[in-house]
């Protein structure tokens, strides 16, 4: 019966054990934090998890947002009353006590801008604000943060009294904040990067195959006009996908979109030679992928595979689910190439033919790692098949 005594003890017996087990985990947890040692060691703990918590804030520059947030885990680091962070013209933040002295921390911290040398000085209240009771005037560290052999800004640390040790771990804390500066910098800089590769490959398709689709149109203007418009209709959302100014990443959809008209332009010149089959799981043409990836990878096996193949030459254009990876392979049937030329190119050694393969790799590799690189199977006479996957999962990158 439900509600006999053997019932009741069994279930008394039950939540025993599971308070038992809680009491445990929550002891084991106790114990772990214990197990981080000594009282040096934990404070090595905290201090690397503050610096961080402040080093996020710290990558998108030296801005008020970001300094504010990071003042108050730097403020904790080096255990002072107040601290504040400033640009060469400003001051971002300002954490703890006694920031009615903020107005005059520009001025105190002139020389050190104009230096780049740490000093001490003395900040008192004006004597219309200075408070009625207890000592309330402050000593305070002023140091630069160098980028570089520029003075970008500075970090003051204020305290009743400031000793060689406040010194000294104020001027490491300014030290370190131009670190993760320098490390914003860097992926600025990346960013950049990237942009000027789009750059590339747009300035890559240009002239030779705007020259050649012009020269296609013009070619059908006389014999077959409707044809000609269709041309032209194409080759402009061509040229209007490749030139746009917007957005780092597409689709797969949008690039199959992209890739289908550049080969009606191209088959326009070629005609029956260039033979395309496409095999695409519905479920990755929502994959985002890089801006411009695929379609010079199809632009290099019509121009240096079966532009110089006699007779026709086909393409293969697959897009598979490969459970958290969309896997591409473009695979053609043209002359092939050297494999030892070919690592050439991808290392940035050898200029000329290919460079869309050498942008494409190392964009994918700066925005996947190295392990997301293209996988290049070529020999000569023998075709070249290329294979790139990329994460189906990119909360980071909007198409």
């Amino acid at each position: 019966m439900p509600d006999s005594p053997l019932f009741t003890a069994a279930a008394i017996a039950v939540i025993m054990l599971a308070v038992a087990v809680v009491v445990g985990v929550g002891l084991k947890v106790i114990r772990s934090f214990r197990d981080l040692g000594t009282d040096a060691e934990r404070a090595t703990y905290n201090t690397l998890h503050a610096a961080s918590r402040a080093g996020q804030h710290l990558r998108g520059g030296l801005h008020p947002a970001g300094a504010a947030k990071a003042s108050k885990q730097l403020r904790a680091l080096l255990g002072c009353d107040a601290l504040a962070i400033t640009d060469t013209d400003a001051v971002l933040a300002w954490d703890g006590a006694a920031e009615e002295l903020r107005p005059s921390l520009m001025r105190l911290a002139e020389e050190v801008l104009t230096t780049g040398r740490t000093v001490v000085v003395a900040v008192g209240y004006p004597s219309a604000a200075k408070p009625d009771h207890g000592n309330h005037d402050f000593s305070a560290v002023i140091a630069p943060i160098r980028a570089g052999t520029r003075v970008v800004g500075s970090v003051a640390a204020l305290a009743p009294a400031a000793g060689a040790g406040l010194v000294r771990a104020t001027s490491e804390v300014a030290d370190w904040i131009a670190a993760q500066l320098e490390l914003a910098e860097l992926e600025s800089s990346r960013t950049l990067l990237m942009e000027a590769e789009v750059r590339a490959l747009r300035a890559q398709i240009s002239p030779h195959f705007i020259y050649n689709s012009l020269n296609a149109i013009a070619s059908f203007i006389n014999t077959d006009p409707a044809r000609a418009r269709e041309l032209v209709v194409e080759f402009a959302d061509f040229t209007r996908y490749s030139f746009r100014r917007h957005g780092d990443f597409t689709t797969v959809a949008e690039e199959l979109r992209c890739i289908d008209r550049y080969l009606l332009l191209e088959r326009a010149r070629f005609g029956e030679r260039v033979q395309v089959s496409l095999r695409i799981a519905p479920e990755v043409l929502s994959t985002v992928i890089p801006f411009l990836s695929l379609q010079p990878l199809v632009e290099n096996a019509v121009r240096h595979g079966l532009e110089a193949k006699e007779g026709p030459g086909h393409i293969t254009i697959c897009a598979n689910d490969s459970g958290a990876f969309a896997e591409v392979t473009i695979e053609d049937d043209g002359v092939g190439m050297d494999p030892e030329h070919l690592r050439s190119v991808l290392a940035g050694h050898t200029d000329g033919v290919h460079v869309g393969l050498r942008n494409v790799d190392a964009r994918l590799r700066q925005v996947y790692g190295d392990e997301h690189g293209l996988v290049i199977d070529t020999a000569p006479g023998e075709g070249t098949m290329i294979t790139m996957r990329v994460p189906k999962s990119q909360p980071g990158h909007d198409a």
